[in-house]
């Protein structure tokens, strides 16, 4: 009898303790911060690639690796987002098009409307990847995060820089001190913002910098921390729209040099192109061979816009050429490929070039 009864006491000490541990974690539960929902659209590169050996960090191939592989090898993502990804390309980013682009774009628009989806990260090839990023920060039309990410190194390197990079853009996606900030770019535990970074180094790891005026901020232990923005229009606030658009207009890039000629000018004009980006020597400068050419284009309908091979600076308007008198527009601080998108984008708007220039001004 005493035995029954001893056993029943200890049952129902036993079913108390459970139910108060019930209790308790229910409690921590519900205290636990809600974890974001992070989409990562796959699109190829070297962060995708693999090499012959563990010791192979050149001359490996891009693009072999697919989404769900990616996130497998991170296990740790599952502790700061709730994580779902998708292949939308496999590709080496030097292959990357206007389509490419457009596809990407109104994929990123249309996940980013769900109320199922907090942030966006992008994987992708470093060739590109800024013009991408550039691309998307004009684009975007929502103010949650959008996070481009590669690798220097392949997925196979013993050193591969990938997961970790990744596990830092998924992080900086589902944070909210990155929403309203424009696209960015998360490499090297580094933030930077899509309209002024680049890619500065053909193979090491340190190659994305933002040389002149500086990276956006840090991750580091798990937080980002900003300690400067972007005041250039970017994301939900820019005018451009390519949710009914199928195709951009033809921009070109001539690229300015010692004893240069119009050759490649005129064979990009004749091509039908609407713009060109000439990415002159110095502030840039025109030759004296190549100036009758760039008129006579421009007074053909061609778009011309003055920028500059240095890599910084501000283009000064009036300055190595009469841009009014020219009706020729200047590229502000944008590189002549970042130059190249913005003047695609601006074109599906307008061609008159006071207009444009306020854009190259306002973005």
């Amino acid at each position: 009898m005493l035995q029954q009864k001893t056993a029943q006491f200890m049952a129902a000490v036993l079913g108390m303790f459970i139910i108060a541990t019930a209790q308790v974690h229910a409690q921590d539960a519900a205290k636990a911060p809600k974890l974001a929902n992070v989409t990562i659209l796959a699109t190829g590169g070297t962060i995708a690639g693999s090499g012959a050996s563990s010791t192979t960090t050149v001359g490996y191939t891009a693009a072999t690796v697919g989404v769900q592989q990616l996130i497998k090898a991170v296990p740790e993502l599952s502790k700061v987002a709730n994580v779902n990804g998708e292949q939308v390309f496999q590709i080496a980013s030097e292959s990357m098009t206007n389509d490419h682009w457009l596809t990407l774009a109104k994929r990123v628009n249309t996940l980013l409307a769900q109320n199922t989806v907090d942030g966006i990260v992008i994987t992708h090839g470093t060739d590109t990847l800024e013009e991408t990023a550039y691309f998307l920060n004009l684009v975007v039309k929502s103010r949650k995060p959008v996070v481009l990410v590669g690798a220097m190194r392949p997925s196979t390197a013993l050193s591969a820089d990938g997961p970790i990079n990744l596990y830092n853009a998924v992080l900086l996606a589902a944070d909210p001190s990155a929403a309203g900030k424009g696209v960015l770019v998360a490499m090297g535990d580094q933030i930077h913002g899509a309209r002024d970074v680049s890619k500065t180094n053909t193979s090491t790891p340190d190659a994305f910098k933002t040389t002149e005026l500086g990276m956006l901020g840090y991750i580091q232990g798990g937080k980002p921390f900003f300690y400067r923005v972007s005041t250039r229009k970017h994301t939900a606030d820019a005018e451009f729209d390519v949710s009914n658009l199928t195709s951009l207009p033809q921009v070109d890039i001539v690229y300015g040099y010692a004893n240069m000629n119009t050759v490649a000018l005129d064979a990009f004009v004749a091509a039908g192109a609407k713009g060109i980006i000439h990415a002159g020597t110095g502030d840039g400068s025109v030759a004296a061979k190549v100036k009758p050419g760039l008129i006579a284009a421009r007074k053909g309908g061609t778009i011309i816009v003055r920028a500059s091979r240095v890599g910084q600076g501000i283009l000064a308007r009036n300055g190595e050429a009469n841009d009014d008198e020219l009706d020729f527009v200047v590229s502000d601080t944008l590189s002549p490929q970042k130059a190249r998108i913005l003047l695609m984008l601006a074109l599906t708007k307008t061609n008159n070039t006071k207009e444009l220039q306020r854009m190259f001004y306002n973005y």
